[in-house]
């Protein structure tokens, strides 16, 4: 459903320039006129990029981060219990079933919304064989170094679902360094927009040649050969791939903008009541895909939503995420262990409109609106 066109401050926006256009369009010709439609050029040099951009030695392009997933997992011949927060989005625990394996939800620490050692452990059963450590809202966790100790120790494959976390780092170690492998998407909304689309991160040469099969129906080579994995249309479009190349493009002043609007939201959340901002542990450099703050008890979520959007015309983003995987009804019969953090975290936290072209004037609006509003959204 597209937002009324009288939001002054809407949850999002799409970012491309009149010149990155051009050059989107150009691109596209050129796969036109050539007939490259996919795996081509244009998707060899978004991955080149993108890879290069993370650090990393070998990047695939798939047709969407639930797809990246979904091959990682088959890639590394993952079976039994995979471990995964209770507070990711659906496709996280949805491409563990499609690759044959049986998610487990684990809790999460307050402070990043992600897994933690602790956490970890906590879920870990005799069929454990996996973890995947999500960055929700492109922060990456603390934790990670002692994640992938746990990991290491317990003989679990550790993969990151960084489909937030474009250009996000750690101790300046970029997200999609700790696991065996790492998903990305780029879907509209995200830092890098591809429309769709997404990329798998490693610094195994054997596993992308694994992923290379599985994205092109299993196949042993894209111009024939026999099938030898049970693979799925998993390929990125040129189409796609020429509007993330492009817009990739751009990711180190998006991040930046990004950065810019998250400090002047924390420096100004600082003194209100009702709402504090989530703080970046030492060392972390977010994306800021999201911008979360947590509101104290008593302040009903969706009547300051409602509030900010009717009378100041500030809408919120979505969370991340408002309702946890154990009560999605797709997901009834996975097991967990207790998991307040997540009923809590995911209960009582929003997340402030934050994109690539924000204005300062725009972070003014949302934070006046909230000074206003909260009062107002107490129970």
């Amino acid at each position: 459903m597209s937002e009324p066109r009288d939001l002054r401050v809407p949850p999002a926006r799409v970012v491309f320039s009149a010149e990155d256009r051009v050059r989107v369009l150009d691109l596209i010709d050129q796969s036109l006129r050539t007939g490259s439609l996919t795996l081509g050029p244009v998707g060899a040099a978004f991955e080149e990029a993108f890879a290069a951009s993370h650090r990393a030695p070998h990047a695939i392009a798939t047709s969407s981060g639930t797809s990246a997933l979904e091959i990682a997992l088959r890639s590394l011949g993952v079976t039994g219990e995979v471990i995964v927060p209770a507070n990711t989005f659906f496709a996280t625990a949805a491409a563990v079933i499609h690759a044959g394996a049986r998610p487990r939800f684990a809790d999460v620490e307050r402070a990043t919304l992600s897994l933690s050692a602790a956490t970890i452990e906590a879920a870990l059963t005799p069929a454990s064989t996996a973890v995947v450590a999500v960055h929700i809202g492109g922060l990456i966790s603390s934790e990670m170094d002692s994640i992938a100790q746990l990991c290491a120790a317990k003989g679990l494959v550790l993969i990151e679902d960084a489909a937030h976390a474009h250009g996000s780092t750690l101790g300046g170690r970029h997200a999609g360094s700790w696991g065996r492998a790492a998903t990305f998407s780029f879907y509209p909304t995200k830092v890098v927009a591809g429309a769709e689309g997404g990329m798998i991160l490693t610094g195994e040469a054997e596993l992308a040649a694994e992923a290379r099969i599985f994205r092109d129906q299993g196949k042993a080579g894209f111009h024939g050969g026999a099938h030898v994995r049970l693979g799925s249309a998993w390929r990125m479009s040129e189409v796609h791939a020429a509007v993330g190349l492009v817009h990739h493009g751009r990711l180190d002043a998006a991040v930046a903008t990004r950065r810019r609007v998250a400090a002047f939201y924390h420096s100004e959340l600082a003194d209100l009541d009702g709402i504090t901002g989530q703080a970046e542990p030492s060392g972390a450099r977010s994306c800021h895909y999201k911008y979360v703050a947590f509101l104290e008890v008593g302040v009903d979520r969706e009547r300051l939503r409602t509030v900010l959007r009717e009378d100041h015309g500030v809408a919120l983003s979505g969370e991340v995420y408002p309702r946890p995987l154990h009560h999605e009804p797709v997901f009834a019969d996975v097991l967990h262990g207790g998991l307040p953090e997540t009923e809590d975290v995911c209960a009582r936290h929003v997340c402030l409109p934050v994109y690539s072209d924000m204005t300062d004037e725009e972070a003014g609006i949302v934070v006046s609106a909230l000074r206003s509003a909260l009062p107002r959204a107490r129970q």
